[in-house]
């Protein structure tokens, strides 16, 4: 349990966002896998608050929804006219009956990069400093355009929050700036929010003006400072999107490779931050590994390789495929262009090779299905092989139908299964067949036309032809048949 547990954590996810341009909702933007009010909630979460509330505005029913089915325990409260960040917490705690008893933590819905180490830190620092309230800062390269955090000293309480167009040339110089992330003493912040005014050019109730009127009060305001100010960037735009999704990326494929994952070229590699890996796997160039994906102990993906949902068993190897809710078996290997779609699974030492699709499908240990093939709705036992361009025809253009073949079977090329439809163990099946019948075990199943050939055809049907001149030096057969 977090030591510094606070009473309530409140996320500001009411806004617009006009800047995204987009009929999504700006919080509902995804960033590895994410939506951006998804990640503070995962980050705030870790400080395990007694209560977590989301102020919701733009978009109500879409934020809810997304809310709901995503995150169990958080409550919402409705912003109906967006007045500002201080009537947004307002808002919020009323939701929450009024006055909280402890720490209330306050956070940006857009902050995708803040992490719950940060917010622990704030926490720890407001219970230590036994501040009223305590501002999340950093210090950037270039602070233009940030509010400015002006101390007593270098390092002491905090006096004011200048916003740079009010700020002098010395504030200016200043580069520590406000995150809009606090942590507020419940019982001072409830009572303050009650005495801030809106006679500002805006006409709103703004959240900075509770820390003058606590400091007017004589209580404390102190500083948090995040050690990576890159974290508390918010995004109001697509660039700054792109941007945070290439900072979180890389962040979690460093953490990937620290824990002993080899990353060819992590510029070349995306991740979603519920993809999960085990040691002495390895992700060649040009890979995505998206949703519940999950890599075993040497595993190896790609290059070109997009797994979603995907897990791939120890010492597997796919390359150049798209997966989609997926399990490769140990030591199985899949491509190159192959695709498999929900519902398939391999076993171990399977293949997949190339231009293989499969859906809905479970083959069995060492089952090869080797290339230019279609496997849907079936069941394959152990140590089959499928010959090539065979097609498992399952729709009959209202229902789809299952098809099984038996352990130890050898299929021929160019075969279609027209389910449902059943091949014994060890049964063999001709190349050029068209199986719609069951294959009792052990058997060979012949199912195609005899062989006809009509001599002279070319000549006369394509005289002067190349074809005919061909065929005309070609050295007598030995043999006919008509």
């Amino acid at each position: 349990m977090s030591v510094n547990r606070p009473a309530a954590v409140v996320v500001l996810a009411a806004g617009e966002g006009t800047r995204m341009k987009s009929r999504t909702p700006k919080v509902l933007h995804e960033v590895c896998g994410r939506s951006l009010v998804g990640h503070v909630v995962s980050a705030a979460r870790e400080l395990e608050p007694r209560q977590l509330v989301v102020v919701v505005g733009h978009a109500r029913a879409e934020v809810e929804g997304h809310l709901t089915a995503a995150y169990d325990g958080v409550r919402t409260a409705y912003q109906a006219t967006q007045n500002g960040t201080g009537h947004a917490v307002r808002v919020a705690l009323q939701e929450l009956g009024g006055t909280p008893d402890g720490t209330v933590v306050v956070v940006c819905g857009d902050t995708p990069l803040l992490s719950g180490e940060t917010l622990n830190a704030l926490a720890a620092t407001h219970a230590a400093d036994g501040n009223a309230v305590t501002v999340l800062t950093a210090e950037v390269p270039d602070a233009t355009g940030y509010g400015r955090i002006v101390r007593e000293g270098a390092h002491g309480a905090v006096t004011a929050i200048v916003e740079h167009k009010d700020a002098s040339d010395a504030q200016r110089a200043i580069r520590e700036i406000n995150s809009g992330v606090f942590a507020f003493d419940g019982q001072l912040l409830a009572d303050a929010l009650g005495k801030v005014r809106t006679d500002n050019s805006q006409g709103e109730e703004y959240l900075t003006d509770v820390l003058g009127i606590l400091r007017e009060a004589g209580h404390r305001v102190g500083a948090s400072v995040a050690a990576d100010h890159r974290e508390i960037l918010g995004i109001n735009n697509r660039v700054q999107l792109a941007e945070a999704r290439r900072l979180l990326n890389q962040r979690l494929l460093e953490r990937a490779m620290l824990a002993g994952v080899t990353v060819v070229d992590p510029a070349s590699v995306l991740v979603d931050v519920s993809v999960t890996f085990e040691q002495d796997a390895v992700v060649h160039p040009g890979t995505q590994l998206l949703g519940a994906t999950h890599l075993a102990e040497g595993a190896e993906v790609g290059p070109n390789a997009r797994l979603k949902d995907t897990v791939v068993g120890e010492g597997a190897r796919v390359d150049n495929t798209v997966a989609d809710g997926a399990e490769v078996g140990a030591g199985a290997t899949v491509g190159p262009y192959a695709y498999l779609r929900p519902g398939t699974r391999l076993g171990v030492k399977a293949k997949a090779g190339a231009y293989v699709e499969m859906k809905n499908a479970t083959i069995g240990e060492g089952t090869k299905v080797p290339h230019l093939s279609y496997v849907g709705d079936a069941t394959i036992g152990e140590y089959t092989n499928i010959g090539a361009a065979s097609v498992f025809v399952n729709y009959d253009g209202e229902r789809k139908h299952h098809t099984t073949i038996g352990s130890h079977c050898r299929t021929g090329s160019d075969n279609m299964f027209v389910a449902p439809v059943t091949v014994g163990d060890g049964a063999y099946t001709a190349a050029g067949s068209v199986i719609t019948k069951d294959v009792p075990a052990g058997s060979l199943a012949v199912a195609r036309g005899q062989q006809r050939n009509i001599e002279g055809w070319v000549a006369r049907k394509r005289p002067g032809s190349a074809a005919a001149s061909a065929a005309a030096a070609a050295p007598a057969s030995t043999e006919s048949e008509s």
